[in-house]
């Protein structure tokens, strides 16, 4: 059952000129393994992890390190979530987040799609 939906968009250039104002915060958004990539790779992370926030309803106990996009076998793009990210993420009971990046023409944007494990006819009401 979908439990929460978020979509972002992130200007490249711009977040490329906010980056080079303030270089602190390529290490306090991203993770080790992303650091070294190119501006418009970072965007689309930016995004994602915004898109991330938003399907989960807030942004209590998420902290942006502990978010990392990473690649399977075939290119596509998944979370790989870390400490308290990942206990709020199973404590909300999210069984499945489902990630789209893109980037073209100086945007870049990420949809998020949360899923949880139950029945939809259910009476109990999710955020």
């Amino acid at each position: 059952m979908i439990v929460g939906i978020g979509v972002d968009l992130v200007d490249i250039a711009r977040f490329e000129r906010t980056i080079a104002r303030t270089p602190r915060l390529v290490d306090r958004l991203f993770s080790g393994g992303e650091r070294a990539l190119k501006p418009h790779s970072l965007a689309a992370r930016y995004a994602a992890k915004e898109a991330l926030i938003k399907a989960l309803g807030g942004s209590d106990g998420v902290h942006w390190t502990e978010i990392e996009i990473t690649a399977e076998a075939s290119g596509r793009p998944v979370f790989t979530l870390t400490g308290s990210t990942a206990t709020v993420v199973a404590e909300r009971g999210i069984t499945g987040l489902h990630l789209s990046l893109s980037h073209d023409a100086g945007l870049a944007t990420a949809y998020v799609v949360a899923e949880a494990a139950g029945d939809p006819d259910d009476d109990e009401v999710t955020r």
